[in-house]
């Protein structure tokens, strides 16, 4: 009696321990697919194209090992160059543009009326369209000869958006605007539906008016949502090409021939697919600094719950 007592716990233990094990195994097991997937469509055509970036290749002949030539060749071309701040330029103006908008539609469509929700589905209804839906649409929309100008009979309206060097690429920004802004604002509406309404009532309890109660209370506690949206948007825009390929295909000239639809030209047309490598690891490298520096910069990985009572 005293010797199967004693062997209980002992037992007991045994049974948890082993318990333990057979549910800690198959979590492993689940991060198996996602694990796979990353490694096949991320890990793989990352170092393929590290590879090839030393080589030169049409798509056609055997891969040639040239070194160095492919990295000097596109880092000293002014073309890169070009591109490169384009690209920041892309990534600045999309910021301050998207930004606002997208907080002040996610606040408010965060609302519980009735029409907040049909308007909800009306702001959110480009996240539905293709790129190229879009590409082709507002390209018809800002012809000079039939466009929106002549349309409403608004000479202000009458401008070559897409063919004049100083408005196409404010006009390309534009247009990425109208596509992203609804997925922003989604994100914006999460995280304000998650704020505390306590915190409003206190807040119109002393005294706060609506104005102040969104820079006191609502930007404060959407700051992680603010940078999680900004690495998205940042990051999202080195991979600008369908829309822009489809409005100006980098013209006029390289008035709008950003890094990805440089890497795609380069690679594409002029088969050139060595040199198209090292804009790819370029690409992946800038995304990396950038996400790396925002989140270093922010404290992101320092942030704890901002909930009520955490």
């Amino acid at each position: 009696m005293t010797a199967t007592t004693a062997g209980a716990p002992g037992a007991a233990r045994e049974g948890a321990r082993a318990a333990g094990g057979r549910g800690a195994e198959p979590s492993a097991w689940y991060l198996a697919p996602a694990l796979i997937f990353f490694v096949a469509f991320g890990i793989v055509p990352l170092v393929v194209a590290a590879v090839l970036s030393f080589t030169t290749w049409d798509g056609l002949t055997p891969p040639k090992f040239t070194g160095l030539d492919n990295w000097v060749d596109e880092l000293s071309d002014p073309v890169t160059y070009n591109a490169l701040w384009l690209t920041l330029k892309v990534i600045v103006l999309s910021w301050v543009l998207q930004t606002p908008l997208s907080l002040l539609i996610g606040v408010f469509t965060a609302g519980r009326q009735r029409y907040r929700a049909v308007l909800s589905a009306l702001y959110f209804l480009p996240l539905v369209l293709s790129a190229a839906a879009i590409g082709i649409a507002f390209k018809a929309l800002l012809d000079p000869n039939y466009g929106l100008g002549h349309a409403f009979g608004v000479k202000a309206l009458v401008q070559d958006w897409l063919g004049n060097t100083d408005l196409v690429l404010y006009t390309v920004v534009l247009v990425i605007a109208w596509q992203f802004i609804p997925f922003h604002s989604l994100l914006y509406q999460a995280g304000a539906r998650q704020i505390p309404p306590s915190l409003y009532e206190a807040a119109s309890i002393d005294g706060a008016g609506r104005v102040q109660q969104f820079f006191s209370i609502t930007i404060p506690q959407l700051k992680n949502t603010i940078i999680a949206s900004t690495t998205l948007m940042v990051v999202g825009s080195l991979t600008y090409f369908d829309l822009v390929f489809i409005l100006t295909q980098g013209g006029p000239g390289y008035a709008t021939r950003l890094l990805p639809l440089d890497m795609y030209l380069t690679g594409f047309q002029a088969s050139q697919l060595g040199s198209a490598s090292v804009l790819a690891v370029l690409l992946v490298l800038i995304g990396l600094v950038l996400a790396t520096i925002i989140t270093r910069v922010s404290g992101f990985n320092r942030m704890t719950s901002q909930q009520e009572g955490a």
